[in-house]
């Protein structure tokens, strides 16, 4: 049976790339539906939009997907997306990757896109971990949780990825987790219609590294863990959401930030049009 005469999503994943190459337990499976969701939903032409990604386990996403899609170096896929907006304004254009590519080696690549308020939709799939690596601790590794290179718990403080960005300007700002799949599709889809920079945090699950450094027993065991310490706070203080599940406090997801403003690509039309004369 091919994949073509069972598969509901058939028109929008490439048959020969099955079966994924991500470990059981893995939430990018779940993340990727998701994703063709909001696509299928949004009424984008398929030949408008385009998918980016760095390197990682959530980099391979893009591969799957039967639409223009961009596998980049390391932490440089925010960058390459940016070019590929402004060459082509008409694009709709989403980075996916990992908290490693987007916020490690790329932190700096964020920070300007999300000032710049630049038209793209970047999510990012935060599992606490290097995970395609060997499970290295990174800026987004709960304190005093465990990885490969903190056998004793993380000392080091966590970026709190919504705050980041709201407080650079991004125009939208959610997070959820690969439980909430059906949320997750609707951001996704309010990301795309959003003029501006929109950004999504998705917590999803490392089993053989995160999960087993720190005492998770497989992958839907982690899932649930998150499920069962989140919160659903749209009006949520955002400097009060950082990630801490390990001390008792609750993982607060939500839509948080949905506001109007300039965005790059409308700045640069009407610096075109003034300076070449033209009227509104």
């Amino acid at each position: 049976m091919t994949t073509e005469e069972f598969h509901p999503k058939h028109a929008l994943i490439r048959d020969e790339r099955f079966p994924n190459v991500w470990c059981p337990g893995c939430g990018l499976g779940i993340l990727l539906q998701s994703y063709l969701n909001a696509v299928e939903k949004s009424g984008i032409p398929l030949d408008q939009q385009v998918l980016v990604s760095g390197i990682g386990c959530t980099a391979r996403l893009p591969g799957y997907a039967k639409f223009d899609s961009y596998h980049t170096t390391h932490g440089r896929a925010i960058p390459f997306a940016t070019g590929m907006k402004i060459a082509n304004p008409e694009l709709k254009v989403t980075v996916v990757s990992g908290d490693g590519d987007l916020f490690n080696i790329g932190g700096n690549h964020f920070i300007h896109a999300a000032r710049r308020n630049m038209d793209l939709v970047v999510i990012c799939s935060n599992n606490f971990n290097y995970g395609m690596t060997g499970g290295q601790h990174g800026s987004t590794t709960p304190l005093t949780s465990r990885s490969a290179s903190t056998p004793y718990g993380n000392v080091e403080p966590t970026f709190n990825l919504p705050y980041l960005a709201s407080a650079l300007g991004a125009s939208y700002v959610s997070r959820w987790t690969v439980m909430h799949p059906r949320q997750l599709a609707k951001s996704i889809r309010m990301a795309m219609e959003t003029k501006g920079f929109a950004f999504i945090e998705v917590l999803s699950p490392c089993p053989p590294n995160f999960g087993k450094f720190n005492g998770f027993g497989d992958g839907f065991e982690e899932m649930e863990f998150y499920r069962s310490k989140s919160t659903v706070q749209n009006d949520a203080r955002l400097e009060d959401v950082s990630i801490d599940p390990f001390h008792g406090k609750p993982v607060v997801l939500g839509d948080f930030v949905n506001r109007k403003r300039p965005s790059y690509i409308m700045l640069e039309n009407e610096l075109v049009r003034k300076a070449m004369g033209v009227k509104k």
